[in-house]
């Protein structure tokens, strides 16, 4: 199976509620997200023109509507971050969410967002989503596709 990955980057903050470690308070990340598709199809020759599972530019610009628009350049906190925070309801770059913004529930919501927005015929195999150089989550669905 052959599989093309799209990376972007974005920035955003967010704080962990009930965290007892400096990720209780508001801090901000340089994300990467790892995107890599396929269009399930055995690929033993080479592909007729275009040449290409997808253009690179068609999956940016699905990642960048559904995803980047969302989150880069915000605060990301969560309801119950909020209610112990009220005076930060006032932020103009304010997102507020019922879960945690942790970058497991970060990949689950950027998951979930790309099943459903992805080009006509093609998959989502795996994401991986970079909070810092060395600490990252990871999503696969590889085996599912065997």
């Amino acid at each position: 199976m052959l599989s093309i990955t799209k990376i972007v980057h974005f920035e955003m903050a967010h704080a962990i509620h009930g965290y007892l470690g400096a990720c209780k308070n508001i801090h901000g990340h340089s994300y990467e997200l790892q995107v890599t598709i396929t269009d399930g199809k055995a690929i033993n020759e080479y592909i007729p023109a275009p040449g290409f599972i997808i253009d690179f530019k068609e999956l940016k610009n699905c990642i960048t509507k559904n995803i980047l628009q969302t989150f880069d350049h915000t605060i990301l906190l969560s309801t119950a971050y909020l209610a112990d925070h009220p005076a930060l309801r006032s932020m103009e770059n304010l997102l507020e969410w019922e879960m945690e913004p942790t970058a497991e529930n970060l990949l689950i919501f950027i998951k979930k967002t790309l099943f459903k927005n992805l080009p006509n015929g093609t998959r989502l195999i795996k994401l991986k989503l970079l909070e810092t150089r060395d600490s990252f989550a990871e999503w696969s669905n590889e085996l599912h596709l065997l």
